[in-house]
């Protein structure tokens, strides 16, 4: 039986026809989803805030960058510009050698805090703290640990080998190794620590089971670790990859750049020209030259996230 004959059935004529139409009236106050006109109402209001904040905060920012980065002759002012030349090398060498390496050894070392012996978790506690640290004080300590003169580290090879160090800050390529060496230390503990979470998420029943049939440790390392740790590997160096190319920190507090910024790398060539020669302009197009090797980036880390997604 309908509504409607169970209305009629029980109510007088004249208050049918209006019970009927308040259930008409409410039905039509139902969207096709499901969900009261109201209910949208309030949902409506509540993301209405947060999409004014996403404007204002990410679509104006890069709307606004591109606008200032956008005239041709900013490039090819660029171009002609012998320190943007030698900025993009040491971006490459800065990015390639920096996340490669803190990537190989984050893994490798997060197998080593996969005992479970007490001493190996407050090792690991103490193996975190660079990365805990505020980027300001640990880049600005090392930077006055390899002072030529009397830096920390010329001053123990001199107590220690009667060796008078070199300036490790003067000379390009030194510069270079340690800014990249300073930023795999401050960083690597972090993807040691997601490493450490895909590896105790790998079923032990697998290694018992390849144990028993005798395989040695390479051959668990082979055949189950690496396989089962491949894609979070790439996904994390994808990411790496991209935090890196906009990651300005060690290089502007280790080395400043120098000698004759010789050892800038984009990010802090941006801030350069936008800062201290008071060239917005050429600093946004500075950095927006990393956009062609960005963006594949981008593009190929939301493919592996979507590929993962689907298979899940």
């Amino acid at each position: 039986m309908s509504t409607t004959q169970q209305v009629l059935g029980t109510e007088a004529p004249g208050r049918v026809f209006r019970r009927i139409g308040q259930i008409w009236h409410g039905r039509m106050h139902v969207l096709h989803g499901g969900m009261p006109l109201s209910d949208y109402a309030w949902a409506i209001a509540f993301a209405v805030p947060y999409v004014c904040l996403f404007l204002a905060f990410v679509i104006y920012p890069i709307c606004y960058g591109f606008f200032l980065g956008g005239s041709p002759k900013l490039y090819k002012e660029l171009a002609s510009d012998p320190h943007y030349v030698t900025a993009m090398i040491n971006t490459i060498i800065y990015v390639g050698i920096g996340v490669n390496v803190k990537m190989a050894i984050a893994f490798l070392l997060s197998g080593f805090f996969m005992r479970k012996s007490w001493w190996t978790k407050s090792l690991l506690v103490l193996y975190i703290l660079p990365w805990a640290m505020p980027a300001l004080p640990a880049f600005m300590s090392i930077h006055w640990m390899l002072n030529g003169q009397w830096g920390f580290l010329n001053s123990i090879l001199y107590e220690l080998a009667n060796f008078d160090g070199p300036y490790w800050l003067n000379d390009r390529w030194l510069g270079m190794a340690s800014n990249i060496s300073a930023y795999i230390w401050k960083n690597m503990p972090f993807w040691t620590v997601i490493f450490l979470a895909g590896r105790m998420a790998i079923p032990q029943e697998l290694y018992e089971a390849a144990a028993i049939d005798g395989a040695t440790s390479m051959r668990l390392f082979r055949h189950i670790t690496v396989p089962l740790m491949a894609q979070l590997y790439l996904v994390s160096t994808l990411l790496s990859t991209i935090f890196s190319l906009g990651d300005f920190n060690s290089v502007f507090f280790v080395s400043g750049g120098g000698p004759a910024m010789s050892t800038e790398v984009l990010a802090t060539l941006g801030i350069r020209y936008a800062f201290t020669i008071v060239d917005p302009q050429l600093g946004v197009a500075a950095v927006l030259t990393s956009l062609p090797l960005l963006v594949p980036l981008v593009v190929l880390l939301m493919h592996m996230l979507r590929k993962q997604e689907v298979q899940l």
